[in-house]
């Protein structure tokens, strides 16, 4: 379930956690006033009592003392406030607030339970774009684990069809060899993208799955050989390439005995360009595709046969340049004090909003909402730039970078622009964006807006990324761009999942 009850928050983390979560609660309510025009009741604690339980805080009318207590005076009286307006306005208000109820998630599940699917697990699934597009193009989760608590939160809260008991937070090195025991369902495919941060030091005679660095990727290997998937999807950086063979040699080693039937794997590999997928990205990712011996055979198919049909797939469909992705967000002004990320202005923006855009009249925004009107913007908020960057920032046109004679003169940088030369770029409203990264945690002077001075905010690199508005990034601003930037787009893994489900679903080989 998305909220603890409040007897259960032990420690300071689930806290801090359960507090955000009500923030949110808080920050939806008042942005659906502000679109709507509705205006927001009085607290009245009375009335409340019944949606805590429903929405899943509390579970006896005494528990009302311990969460005021974990939340704080103010917090506790906004939440009232919050929760008296979504009873005084129910068909206004709550249908933005179903994942954020317990009762309403389990009845999405049960329905889930019941809907014939393929079956998907997602390890190290992060913020959930590889589960995102695999969802959208039809297939059902099943588990989902990743070793990062916030990671796990923004997977949960936007994925509500999924049982919290398969969405695990934990170390894959001990969940692998028990993972048949969170599932109860054939795994039809496994998908996935481990660390693999020894792969840059492998050369012929020293193979990567031995790198005590790579453990993680040998304990992948593990888990899809408890599962023995039909197909098995593994992403991971550009740089793998080089020992791309090796990894290719590990999956065919594999043998799988189950019900008096061996099992094994052929295997293929390719590099694919997200904007070919139409997200407006130009972002390479080298992807594995491993199918199962009986698969093969039945379907009459090879790994590298379901790679010529993805790029099939892919001829004729419309490119997108960053403008399409930014249009319609609010134009926002970077503040100069540092320390505000959690505070929501006018200016700067807020961390739920109004979404000024219906995303109907743009095509890029209708493929990555999936046609539908999303009356609220998620993570829409400028970061801090100092007025030095500001200048900076203000200088530079559309394609310059560090080394630009405009700035040479207040550049900080300017003795090591032999290193840091991408260190400050403004990109192009014409072209797709350069690859979003997880490095935007520290700066993203990389990544600086075409039309305004200041950086791409994370509903910005969201959208990028093709996760749709409505899709919350829960944390602390800055690591709100580590989930985005690490995330496969949603778009090209709906790409790659519409394909795999045409596979499966196509007639087997009679011979």
């Amino acid at each position: 379930m998305i909220f603890q009850n409040v007897t259960e928050l032990k420690s300071h983390a689930d806290k801090a956690i359960f507090r955000e979560k009500i923030g949110v609660y808080v920050r939806v309510v008042a942005a659906v006033c502000r679109k709507k025009l509705i205006l927001q009741s009085v607290a009245c604690e009375e009335k409340c009592i019944g949606k805590m339980k429903e929405i899943g805080v509390i579970r006896e009318d005494s528990e009302v003392a311990i969460l005021r207590k974990i939340l704080s005076k103010t917090a506790y009286g906004d939440f009232v406030a919050a929760l008296s307006t979504e009873a005084d306005h129910a068909d206004a208000v709550s249908p933005y607030l179903l994942n954020l109820n317990n009762q309403r998630r389990r009845e999405m599940q049960q329905e889930e339970r019941r809907r014939q699917a393929f079956t998907l697990v997602d390890l190290f699934c992060g913020a959930g774009g590889l589960s995102l597009g695999f969802k959208q193009a039809g297939f059902k989760t099943v588990f989902a684990n990743d070793a990062d608590r916030l990671c796990i939160e923004t997977y949960r809260y936007n994925h509500p069809e999924i049982a919290a008991g398969r969405i695990v937070c934990g170390d894959i090195r001990e969940l692998a060899g028990e993972i048949g025991d969170y599932i109860t369902e054939e795994a039809d495919i496994v998908v996935g993208g481990p660390p693999c941060q020894g792969f840059s030091y492998a050369n012929k005679h020293h193979r990567v799955i031995d790198d005590p660095r790579n453990e993680l990727y040998k304990y992948f290997l593990i888990a899809v050989e408890k599962l023995a998937p039909k197909i098995v999807v593994m992403e991971n950086v550009k740089g793998m390439l080089k020992v791309a063979g090796q990894v290719a040699e590990d999956y065919e080693r594999i043998r799988i005995e189950k019900e008096g039937v061996q099992y094994r794997y052929s295997v293929g590999y390719a590099l694919l360009l997200s904007a070919d997928f139409s997200v407006a990205q130009s972002r390479e990712r080298l992807v594995y595709i491993a199918v199962r011996n009986d698969v093969a055979m039945n379907r009459h198919v090879t790994p590298e046969k379901i790679f010529q049909l993805i790029q099939a797939n892919n001829n004729g469909r419309p490119r997108y340049n960053l403008s399409s992705a930014l249009e319609g967000l609010r134009s926002l002004n970077a503040p100069h004090k540092m320390g505000v990320g959690e505070v929501d202005t006018e200016e700067g923006g807020r961390k739920i909003d109004a979404n000024p855009y219906t995303g109907q009249e743009n095509a890029y925004l209708r493929l990555i909402n999936s046609a539908r009107e999303i009356p609220l913007v998620f993570n829409h908020k400028a970061r801090y730039c100092s007025e030095l960057n500001q200048e900076i920032y203000c200088r530079m046109h559309p394609g310059d970078d560090a080394t630009d004679a405009k700035i040479a003169d207040i550049m900080p940088y300017a003795h090591r622009n032999d290193k840091f030369k991408d260190k400050y770029f403004r990109l192009y409203a014409d072209r797709p964006c350069r690859t979003i990264t997880a490095h935007l945690r520290s700066d993203c002077h990389s990544h600086i807006h075409p039309m305004e001075d200041r950086a791409l905010t994370p509903r910005e690199a969201a959208r990028v990324q093709s996760f749709p508005d409505d899709y919350l990034f829960l944390g602390p601003y800055l690591k709100t761009y580590i989930q985005i930037g690490n995330a496969v787009p949603a778009v090209m893994a709906r790409g790659i999942a519409e394909t795999l489900r045409a596979v499966l679903e196509g007639e087997p080989d009679e011979d």
